[in-house]
């Protein structure tokens, strides 16, 4: 029993001599570290807040200035450790070395993460569209809400919110109607009416409707001659959020307007011929 309580007391004993030790041989080593730490990080959120302020007096992208000033302030705190390791000694060679092979790891595990954030730099640099523009990609329509590094968020007039990985986006065919899309329609008339008056009247319609841009202006012409009408084409530019609300309107006014101006809307007909056979 005595012998145990002798042989805890030679480790502490040698523990607590350890303790002494290292802080009789490192005590301004670490007094220093910490000091050179507080500072580093001190300093690199002072030089984040100037390079932000920087790039918002520049009119850099909202997300793009917070990614510029996050990197630099990681890169000064890293820095900033390594020169606190350097106090003890620690040589950062190994640590180096261990950090590129857990990056090529993580590079290889989720390439699809890092594609994402690779082709949301893109687009905030490039710019093919902005918050408020409508696009179209890959049938996927909508107006621009959000746009972060792995991924863009568009709104619909429906009121659902479309979410894409920006590597979908880049490297695809992007439609950019700005806060404008386009409503393409046609309406058939009998070939008895004269197309001048149905498309006076329809341009007439177009301009009762506040949300019709003048510029560019409404088009509306002969579209094709089918069978059994002259289809009158007409395109027209309208604000995305209110896209098939005025499309539906329009839809209306055309054809009371055509009613009221006795401009005939053909149904299809076919005519039958009776051959009788000979006796």
């Amino acid at each position: 029993m005595e012998q145990e309580l002798q042989n805890e007391l030679e480790t502490i004993t040698k523990l607590s001599n350890m303790v002494i030790e290292f802080f009789v041989n490192y005590s301004f080593q670490v007094i220093g570290a910490i000091i050179i730490f507080l500072l580093g990080l001190i300093v690199a959120r002072w030089i984040a807040k100037i390079v932000l302020r920087l790039c918002e007096k520049k009119n850099v992208d909202v997300t793009l200035s917070l990614f510029i000033s996050s990197c630099v302030k990681l890169l000064i705190i890293a820095m900033v450790l390594i020169v606190c390791l350097g106090k003890f000694g620690i040589s950062v060679a190994p640590f180096v070395a261990a950090i590129g092979a857990i990056s090529l790891s993580l590079g290889l595990a989720l390439q699809g993460v890092f594609s994402n954030y690779g082709a949301g730099f893109t687009i905030i640099i490039t710019r093919p569209f902005v918050v408020g523009n409508t696009i179209n990609i890959n049938n996927i329509s909508g107006i621009v809400k959000e746009i972060r590094l792995a991924y863009t968020i568009l709104d619909t007039e429906d009121g659902e919110m479309i979410t894409i990985p920006n590597k979908h986006i880049v490297g695809e065919v992007i439609v950019n109607s700005f806060q404008y899309k386009i409503v393409e329609s046609y309406v058939g008339i009998s070939y008895q009416c004269r197309p001048e008056e149905a498309i006076n009247v329809i341009n007439h319609a177009l301009t009762q409707f506040n949300e019709i841009p003048t510029t560019p202006a409404p088009q509306v012409g002969i579209e094709a001659f089918a069978d059994s009408s002259i289809n009158i084409g007409y395109r027209y530019w309208v604000p995305t959020e209110r896209y098939f609300e005025v499309q539906y309107q329009v839809n209306l006014a055309v054809y009371n307007a055509l009613q009221e101006n006795k401009i005939v809307i053909p149904f299809p007909q076919r005519e039958v011929t009776l051959t009788q056979a000979a006796s």
